[in-house]
């Protein structure tokens, strides 16, 4: 693939300093592209220019780290499902899991969209060179996140016991994780608090603090998760419970090294909250950019309850298979989610920058990366997919019906790694209305009727679920090509 966008014959150097002048004004076009230079935070750590030099060299540099950040994101969810497979109550636990990961992701979907506003709008700023315009944003992003889980956390705790009566779990399913489930929801605020500093580092081009803060929180929840459930080395014996407490014991930690890295100013950004003010404009682009993306989280969010709902009427058995693909079917898409964050942010700093030839760039080699990738971790699951369900459940009817599921949930993640590259630029463009747009016909139209009418009407059981989720993740990624092509994207007003 061509690389117009290297401008000298060393890509790894970068040109001497630069200044941008950027007009909030006019978005990306009053931005005044002029040579670039490296940043360096207060203690020297040097962060790369991401408006010159190889587009798939920066790409890769800022997509690795993060790759790797998602790889140890699944490890938190595959965790709690290996251990709760050991609980006495076995494949109930597995299903227990499944339903409570599901519903609070649904939260997570949601705020997450307030995420990509703060990426939008920190990347751009950045991009333009306008570090304490970014600086001021992140600030801004502090407020909407707490109100925000305020509300999440306290209807959760309140209406556990509603929601599993709602989707319809059995009673041994509900009495293991009623309290699970409140807990979880407690972890949502150190787990928000994290995700949202590392955010705001990843949009400024810093993607190592994130790294080290989610290794830290994975590690500490690896370690802590099996004391509490068990009762392990002298700890309290707390049940599936003990997965949760060990959960906010990890984020909170993963958390403090992101704001140490911001507040210390280690990093690009230097965080301060001496005279602070909430700024109205700020948080009212913050919304217009966020809520769009946070639709399309709900919608994401809608979709998996609904399916546990479809799912549910044939027992525990399907429920647990259900939890088992869906999480199963993360390694599959290994590495996906990092690959479109990092075309996410070079996509935003670029544009601040003036030059949406590197933002179409680094979509292609996003593209690139996601599909090699995918198909790269896709063969063994493909070949063996007995042997990743058996890691967490021997029960032979869950081994049997989940064994041609994965199958078919492996090839639908090669489709999902496509989508998230298209949709994490475009979200970081700014163009959050598209992506929220395209969602809601791949999931609400096509995948949710969908899974119903083959799975109940026509018989086809719970697989029809997994067929499906195929056909939704298909069309998603076909819609985003025309988007691309369309160029709206690269017009959006940010900052």
């Amino acid at each position: 693939m061509d690389d117009p966008g290297e401008r000298s014959p060393d890509a790894s150097e970068d040109p001497p300093s630069r200044s941008r002048t950027p007009d909030v004004g006019s978005g990306t076009r009053g931005v005044v592209a002029v040579v670039a230079r490296p940043s360096t935070g207060r203690r020297g750590r040097t962060h790369p220019d991401l408006t010159t030099g190889s587009v798939p060299r920066r790409l890769w540099s800022l997509s690795w780290p993060q790759w790797l950040e998602n790889v140890l994101g699944i490890l938190d969810q595959l965790v709690d499902l290996f251990w709760a497979g050991r609980l006495p109550s076995g494949y109930q636990a597995i299903a227990g899991v499944g339903v409570t990961q599901t519903i609070t992701q649904f939260g997570n979907m949601a705020r997450q969209g307030l995420d990509q506003g703060l990426r939008a709008m920190v990347a751009r700023a950045v991009g333009a060179g306008d570090i304490h315009l970014a600086n001021h944003i992140a600030q801004q992003a502090f407020t909407l996140n707490a109100l925000y889980l305020a509300l999440v956390v306290t209807v959760g705790w309140l209406l556990t016991d509603v929601l599993l009566m709602a989707i319809g779990v059995s009673d041994e399913v509900r009495a293991q994780t009623a309290m699970y489930m409140r807990v979880q929801f407690l972890s949502m605020a150190p787990m928000a608090l994290r995700g949202m500093t590392g955010a705001m580092l990843q949009a400024s081009g810093d993607v190592m603090t994130p790294l080290k803060a989610t290794t830290v929180a994975r590690v500490l929840g690896v370690i802590l998760t099996p004391l509490l459930m068990f009762g392990w080395l002298g700890f309290p014996f707390y049940g599936l419970m003990g997965a949760a407490l060990a959960n906010i014991v990890a984020q909170g930690a993963g958390a403090g090294v992101n704001l140490v890295a911001l507040f210390r100013g280690t990093s690009r950004l230097h965080l301060t909250f001496r005279g602070y003010h909430p700024d109205f404009r700020i948080l009212g682009r913050l919304l217009r950019i966020g809520v769009p993306a946070s639709v399309g989280g709900m919608e994401r969010g809608v979709s998996q309850i609904a399916l546990l709902a479809i799912v549910t009427p044939f027992g525990d058995v399907a429920l647990a298979g259900y939890a088992l693909t869906r999480r199963v079917e993360t390694l599959a898409n290994f590495g996906a989610m990092g690959v479109g964050n990092a075309t996410g942010v070079m996509v935003g700093q670029n544009l601040g920058a003036g030059r949406s030839d590197r933002s179409r760039q680094s979509i292609g080699w996003g593209l690139t990366y996601v599909t090699a990738i995918g198909g790269v971790v896709a063969v063994p699951m493909l070949l063996f997919p007995s042997f990743f369900i058996s890691l967490f459940s021997t029960e032979p009817q869950v081994v049997y019906l989940t064994t041609p599921w994965l199958r078919i949930l492996v090839v639908a993640a090669l489709f999902l790694g496509v989508g998230q590259v298209f949709q994490q630029a475009f979200n970081v463009a700014g163009d959050t209305i598209t992506v929220a747009v395209v969602t809601f016909l791949s999931l609400i139209l096509v995948e949710i009727p969908l899974a119903w009418f083959l799975s109940h009407p026509l018989g086809i059981g719970p697989l029809g679920m997994g067929w499906a989720h195929l056909t939704g993740m298909a069309m998603r990624a076909i819609f985003f090509v025309p988007v691309f092509y369309w160029g709206r994207w690269l017009r959006i007003k940010v900052i």
